[in-house]
């Protein structure tokens, strides 16, 4: 990955962020973060990946997220100071559950 690309994704990232707080509202104990970010090379299009906390509520967040994001993509649109602007697509992050799953499976094996 270029170093330009790697600046876009951490200014995208801080952004979405900054504007997950600030203007979606969700309801309380739900926790949007967003844990990695991945523009393409032609700028076009950007992967914002999401971690949802508490599991449970994963649903309702990604509907959340779908159901706004014409207004995110307008508010990044608004701090983006460049050409293209890239068109955003939120991905659930299951790695952090993923890799719950797997230290449980192997503190299982290492008590047998």
């Amino acid at each position: 990955m270029s170093l330009r690309i790697s600046k876009i994704n951490e200014l995208i990232k801080s952004h979405i962020n900054e504007i997950i707080v600030k203007e979606l509202s969700l309801k309380n104990g739900v926790f949007v973060t967003v844990s990695k970010v991945d523009t393409t090379r032609d700028l076009r299009y950007t992967r914002i990946f999401v971690s949802i906390f508490p599991e449970k509520e994963i649903n309702y967040a990604e509907k959340t997220l779908t159901k706004e994001l014409y207004r995110i993509q307008g508010a990044l649109n608004k701090k983006l100071q460049m050409r293209p602007l890239p068109k955003v697509q939120f991905i659930t992050d299951m790695t952090e559950s993923k890799a719950d799953v797997i230290e449980k499976l192997l503190k299982d094996i290492s008590t047998q």
